[in-house]
């Protein structure tokens, strides 16, 4: 093979006087090609004078252009390849050539049908490409596949990424809330593929009927929701490539993260660095560019859009609202109500008339229930069994004092009245913190072992209307202790009759067992010995003689009283408070 060099040295060996059939002798050349060195400084590319028969081809030319025309038909992973077409030609067709002829001829068709591109540009401002791209993250030592939203300002390149749970409605929304906060500003076109999640339908063209939740989101912002064609992938391709960026610069090495909250740090870090980097060609850093971006793109609306997905629900029977799979449970006053349930990516809210009534974290485990107990403290007054007996509360973890404070109650007052009582500090909760109830029930004493005496302490420390200083109920009062009820006194009182009328009147005064007092409560407790409790008799079945002025005992009829309203004993006989 003749190169430069070859004729450099004949020409150089020319230039020094030698002849032309010296030159052939010594470096070995033809006088052909002597002749061409002299009249060319470099060898000419080699020239087929004739084209390229194919011999072996032949009649099969006409079935490999036929196939490849019928592929156009075909699914795009189920057409031939040139491999496939060989393998046919020599099965089919007893083809006899080799596989390098029909892959150099399929590969000459298929060039002149290549579709080719025009380069593009974008004003600034004007548009932003979005999309998910997939990564896999360790996520507590746990590897799992996430989902990424990419936001991508079309002529700046400058880049939002979001680590989501998923790809649904509310995580795009959540993920473009975000994405347009980040930026500061809001374009004039927002690009997407066709996901149902923002293209509900698809027709012929460019036109679409977008998600509903997907529209109000651009007509909150004022963005002109735009879709590339089906397949088409390539009229976004400043988000594809950042797909790129993604999976193997910024997750390559794999990340190891505690949660999707580190995760979403770690991107938002690389998305500020990545904006110190050149712009293509253009001598412009991604920062710079996006500054014109930002002077030309719209301000932020004035008040936030609210990304979730709404649903129309009938509370149940148990308290609940079904979200796809998952249960969510709402206070007694919104059982059996028709609610509102704002679905968003981290949590759920249910609203009742404009109201939201309950929150709760959102759960993505199919077939789940999430519970409050909070919501079911008033059904204990009906059922206190269900205290022990119901997952909602045997999950349910307390401070120690509060384990503490139930077998003191149930150790002074019995089990039953106990558990009563008991039921009635955990309804402090409903409407006082944690913390608050926590430090009365750490501070109690011996003699303090009464849910009256805790409510009124929690109230007072919460500056309450209905606390005892407000109400005026002097402390000598509080301090008064009435005995477990029991109604042996009864049984003594009603058979001695009036003639024993003083001395049941001195035995009350002197202390004889009688009902306890019970608070009637916000928590809505239904008071001691009312029907339906842990086998406590209701007082006002007790049946009485007449006294001998024919009507009941007042004694007796006050000792009833007591127990429903609260009466305590002082001086002569009973009093209200």
């Amino acid at each position: 093979m003749r190169t430069v060099e070859d004729f450099a040295r004949i020409r150089q060996a020319h230039r020094d006087g030698m002849s032309m059939n010296e030159i052939c002798r010594r470096l070995g050349r033809s006088k052909a090609t002597v002749r061409k060195a002299l009249t060319q400084a470099t060898p000419g590319k080699y020239t087929r004078r004739q084209p390229i028969g194919r011999p072996k081809l032949g009649d099969h030319v006409e079935f490999i252009e036929k196939t490849l025309a019928e592929d156009e038909q075909a699914p795009r992973k189920q057409r031939h390849t040139a491999m496939r077409l060989f393998e046919r030609l020599r099965d089919e067709r007893g083809y006899e050539g080799g596989y390098d002829s029909v892959r150099r001829y399929v590969a000459k068709l298929r060039g002149a049908k290549r579709e080719t591109f025009i380069p593009l540009s974008h004003d600034p401002g004007e548009r932003i490409e979005c999309d998910f791209g997939k990564i896999h993250v360790d996520v507590a030592g746990e590897r799992r596949q996430i989902p990424v939203l990419i936001l991508v300002w079309s002529h700046s390149n400058c880049p939002f990424a979001m680590a989501l749970p998923n790809e649904r409605t509310e995580s795009i929304l959540e993920g473009m809330v975000r994405g347009l906060e980040f930026f500061g500003c809001v374009p004039r076109e927002v690009w997407w593929d066709n996901p149902k999640t923002v293209a509900a339908a698809i027709f012929a063209g460019r036109e679409r009927r977008p998600n509903p939740y997907y529209a109000a989101l651009c007509s909150h912002y004022v963005m002109e929701p735009l879709y590339c064609l089906p397949a088409r992938g390539n009229e976004k391709p400043v988000v594809e490539n950042r797909v790129k960026t993604l999976q193997r610069r910024w997750a390559t090495p794999v990340p190891s993260v505690r949660d999707l909250a580190e995760l979403n740090e770690l991107l938002l870090s690389n998305c500020l660095k990545d904006r110190q980097r050149q712009h293509g060609d253009t001598g412009q850093t991604i920062e710079e560019r996006f500054a014109e971006d930002r002077v030309a793109a719209a301000e932020l609306p004035e008040q936030p859009f609210d990304p979730c997905v709404r649903r129309e629900r009938q509370v149940d029977k148990y308290q609940r609202v079904r979200l796809d799979t998952v249960f969510y449970s709402v206070p007694r006053t919104a059982a059996f109500a028709k609610v509102t349930v704002k679905a968003y990516v981290d949590r759920v809210e249910i609203a009742r008339r404009g109201e939201v009534v309950a929150r709760h974290a959102r759960s993505h485990e199919r077939h789940s229930q999430v519970l409050d107990p909070l919501h079911y403290l008033s059904g204990l007054e009906h059922r206190p069994a269900a205290l022990d007996h119901s997952a909602v509360f045997s999950g349910w973890r307390l401070p120690a004092c509060f384990e503490t404070l139930r077998s003191r109650l149930e150790e002074r007052l019995g089990t039953s009245l106990g558990v009563r009582h008991y039921v009635r500090v955990l309804q402090l909760l409903s409407e006082h913190s944690l913390e608050s109830v926590r430090r009365v029930v750490e501070s109690l004493g011996v003699e303090d072992l009464d849910s009256e005496r805790i409510r009124e302490r929690v109230l007072r420390g919460a500056g309450s209307k209905e606390s005892t200083s407000s109400r005026n109920v002097p402390d000598e009062v509080l301090s008064v202790r009435i005995p477990a009820r029991g109604l042996d006194h009864f049984n003594r009182l009603l058979s001695q009759g009036g003639e024993n009328d003083d001395a049941g009147s001195n035995a009350v005064a002197q202390g004889e067992p009688q009902a306890a007092s019970s608070a009637d409560d916000a928590g809505g407790v239904r008071e001691a010995g009312s029907r339906g409790g842990l086998g406590e008799p209701d007082l006002r079945g007790v049946s009485v003689e007449p006294d001998r002025a024919g009507g009941l005992d007042a004694r007796c009829q006050c000792v009833v009283i007591a127990h429903q309203a609260g009466v305590v004993s002082g001086g002569q006989g009973l009093r209200f408070v």
